[in-house]
């Protein structure tokens, strides 16, 4: 007799209270001068030929692998997309063909990491994923791909990264610019796991203590972008953020990243940074323990301090500075409604269509 059966045979309901946690089997270092570990973890994974992935931005740490991983590097691939077109993918597999590479080493921001895990989940390769960023996908087993203007995303555990090496000297040299919209990026995943169906106390935890740091360390490195203790604490609560995404299911916030991104080929991290307050403005009022939280961690109300986040960047701050045509929102916000994500508050066309007119 199973557990699901009563003593006297008869079938109980399964008990919708119960809470489901799990988290990818991901070895993780951290700390200032990891990166030169990053060859010794391909190596523990059994790699034999490594395909190097490394945005141009990063190109001086991927010199730094190339070198270290001596004989076992097969090919570099220098050209990952935003939002991972399939396009772009299919070029990197014909060099995974004609190198036979059996692993993937990726250095830079959600780019690099989104094309490593593209060509895992077509080969089943292992990762290293060496972030720069603060986009957090490599603390997830989420894969967003586009094709045709259209970004769809899968959640599989075999999609996240067998090692992350996170090293606060890599991001000493991100420009200001791209350290704040990156970093939004990064508190967004936070800012959503509070208000997921699927939160746990473990993910509260994690979020709040992400929001926590984001919202403390990101002023201090602002003003001080070389200074390695707050790009350290930055790094690790951005790492906590991303753990958040990778356990929770993502609402309108990222729903609306990812038809916007997808149909108008936006740069992910600038989109967040739009898009964050004013989604926040939207759901917290249906979400009054996300809101508790976040206003603990902002040390007053959270939609304005992220907003004044948002309105310092020097780049694009409305849909429109993006360059989105004022005529498409209507058709997002049918798209949204129509297939909506797990959401605080409803998101009807006209709801939707409203918050978009207010973010351009």
């Amino acid at each position: 007799m199973t557990s699901a059966t009563a003593a006297h045979g008869r079938t109980r309901p399964p008990d919708t209270s119960v809470a489901v946690h799990q988290t990818p089997a991901t070895r993780v270092l951290i700390g200032g001068g990891a990166c030169g570990l990053a060859h010794e973890e391909a190596a523990r994974l059994g790699a034999r030929r490594v395909l190097l992935v490394a945005a141009p931005s990063a190109a001086v740490a991927a010199d730094r692998v190339a070198d270290a991983l001596g004989p076992r590097l097969a090919a570099r691939f220098d050209r990952p997309a935003p939002h991972t077109p399939v396009t772009v993918t299919a070029e990197a597999m014909e060099v995974v063909g004609s190198t036979s590479a059996d692993c993937v080493v990726a250095i830079g921001g959600g780019s690099a990491i989104g094309l490593a895990k593209a060509l895992s989940a077509r080969t089943g390769m292992p990762q290293v994923a060496v972030p720069t960023t603060y986009a957090g996908s490599e603390a997830t087993p989420v894969l967003g791909e586009t094709e045709d203007g259209v970004k769809t995303t899968r959640r599989d555990p075999a999609l996240a990264p067998g090692t992350v090496v996170y090293d606060p000297g890599l991001t000493l040299t991100m420009p200001p610019g791209l350290t704040r919209t990156s970093a939004v990026n990064a508190l967004a995943h936070a800012v959503e796991a509070l208000w997921a169906p699927d939160a746990t106390r473990f993910t509260d935890a994690l979020a709040t203590e992400a929001a926590d740091g984001i919202l403390g360390a990101l002023p201090e490195v602002l003003d001080d972008p070389s200074g390695p203790e707050p790009r350290g604490r930055l790094q690790s609560a951005a790492w906590l953020a991303g753990t958040c995404l990778a356990q929770t299911r993502m609402g309108l916030h990222h729903q609306l990243a990812h038809v916007l991104g997808g149909a108008f080929d936006l740069p992910h991290a600038e989109l967040h940074t739009v898009l964050l307050a004013h989604v926040m403005a939207f759901n917290l009022p249906a979400a009054p323990e996300a809101a508790a939280r976040l206003a603990r961690a902002a040390d007053g109300d959270p939609v304005a301090a992220v907003s004044g986040l948002a309105r310092g960047y020097d780049g694009p701050t409305a849909l429109s500075d993006l360059g989105v045509p004022r005529s498409g929102l209507r058709d997002i916000a049918e798209r949204v409604a129509a297939k909506p994500y797990p959401n605080p508050r409803e998101p009807t066309v006209d709801g939707v269509a409203d918050l978009l007119d207010r973010m351009y």
